[in-house]
């Protein structure tokens, strides 16, 4: 488990990466045996299995956000635990699937966090979703032999998405919620990524103002202040008022 400082080590690379990056980054630190080449090859549904599992040992298993209801504004305040996200284990990344559709058979595999930092650099959303296909394909053939991964048609990137989603669902959580004021029905999807971020940097700028607080009063160091335990740290906070 990480202590609070490798928390804000975390946290402090966060904010010069992209969200994608920094995920792998959090993975490097919280797996430290575990080479970095092997977690970037990690499809997305196991990275962010393991994320949600980090974020039970920081902020516990229940999940608390808030969401807008699309049909009439309301908002809803949404309470769950991290168990309710899991999915089935998925495949890894490196394993080969295929698929025949019409006269086409194609080989692919899942998406890694390798894969999602590449199309990151492209601006354009077709353009990165074509980019992320084309890296996932590993090769087709079609009743005139091999098929380059752009030669293939937008109905197959679609096919294999489809694809994707059953066998690495953890890698698209969608929730289903009902306002409780209209009434209308919908389905949300649970970025773990950009959520836990948002969860980490409102913990790091309490725990950094709580350093302050303490630091003035007392004249500890950070390191000294962090490597408390929370409930004797809490008692230090409550006597300075």
């Amino acid at each position: 488990m990480l202590t609070s400082a490798e928390w804000l080590q975390v946290w402090e690379i966060g904010w010069a990466q992209k969200p994608i990056e920094w995920a792998l980054t959090l993975l490097t630190l919280a797996f430290p045996d575990q080479p970095v080449e092997e977690l970037a090859c990690l499809s997305i549904g196991q990275r962010d299995a393991r994320l949600l599992a980090l974020r039970e040992q920081l902020m516990g298993a229940q999940v608390d956000s808030v969401t807008t209801c699309p049909a009439c504004d309301e908002e809803l305040e949404l309470s769950f635990d991290v168990a309710d996200l899991r999915a089935a284990t998925p495949l890894l990344a490196t394993d080969t699937l295929s698929l025949n559709v019409d006269d086409c058979h194609v080989e692919f595999r899942l998406l890694d966090s390798l894969d999602l930092i590449a199309a990151a650099s492209t601006s354009d959303q077709a353009a990165a979703r074509r980019s992320l296909f084309e890296r996932s394909i590993l090769q087709a053939h079609g009743v005139d032999g091999v098929l380059a991964a752009d030669q293939l048609s937008e109905s197959m990137v679609g096919t294999v998405a489809a694809q994707m989603a059953v066998v690495d669902p953890q890698a698209d959580i969608q929730i289903e919620l009902v306002c409780p004021a209209c009434g209308y029905t919908w389905q949300t999807g649970f970025d773990p990524v950009r959520f836990m971020w948002s969860e980490l940097n409102a913990w790091a700028l309490h725990a950094l103002r709580d350093v302050h607080r303490l630091a003035s009063a007392y004249g500890w160091s950070e390191a000294d202040i962090l490597a408390m335990h929370p409930g004797r740290r809490q008692i230090y906070l409550d006597s300075i008022g």
